[in-house]
């Protein structure tokens, strides 16, 4: 998922360690908002959702719609501000390659966003279906899985998926100390329990 060019988004500055806006690009984004609201409801529809996100990103009808009905937590029809605030800081983390920070900061909206039937787990069917969110793959999911998946479920309820992103912090953090730049997190994930696997074997 990605910004069209030339939209006006990509001249917003998002932090990217808590990956949030500025208050001033917070300004912005809800002038932008309540333009889109010509209903003046506070509100977006379905319609109005999809000709947004059709105008700004490379994104299918198919995955627009998914979004929305991702983003509508009460299954009113309707998102407010603060579903659309969510969805421009998920953009603006997938241009500037910042997803996985995204995922790490804000886990709980994030596992709820994923969490598509409520049913307070993740498994690898509603992974496959918004993943495209954060630019992850069905692959990377059963790497996750693999690694944090405790009960044997195959899938990740909150407190394992929160696991996940404390490690991937910290891991994001040595990965860079040690090989000075930055990876998508499954791969370093993948490469740190590698790493501790044959330390346990030399011991």
């Amino acid at each position: 998922m990605k910004l069209k060019k030339g939209v006006f988004f990509e001249y917003l500055n998002l932090n990217k360690f808590h990956c949030l806006l500025s208050l001033t690009n917070t300004k912005i984004i809800y002038d932008y908002f309540c333009l889109l609201d010509i209903h003046e409801k506070k509100t977006l529809n379905d319609i109005q959702f999809y000709h947004f996100m059709k105008h700004v990103t490379t994104m299918g009808k198919k995955h627009i719609m998914l979004t929305f009905d991702m983003l509508d937590w009460d299954a009113d029809g309707e998102i407010g501000f603060e579903e659309f605030y969510m969805m421009v800081c998920i953009l603006l983390s997938s241009e500037h390659d910042v997803e996985e920070t995204f995922i790490c900061h804000h886990f709980l909206p994030v596992f709820e966003l994923l969490d598509m039937d409520g049913s307070k787990t993740i498994n690898l069917k509603e992974f496959k279906a918004s993943g495209f969110l954060f630019n992850l793959k069905g692959s990377d999911f059963k790497k996750i899985l693999n690694l944090f998946d405790i009960t044997g479920d195959e899938c990740l309820n909150l407190s394992e998926f929160q696991k996940f992103t404390m490690m991937c912090m910290d891991a994001q953090k040595e990965f860079k100390r040690k090989r000075g730049k930055l990876h998508r997190l499954v791969d370093i994930c993948t490469y740190f329990a590698k790493e501790e696997d044959e330390l346990h074997l030399l011991d």
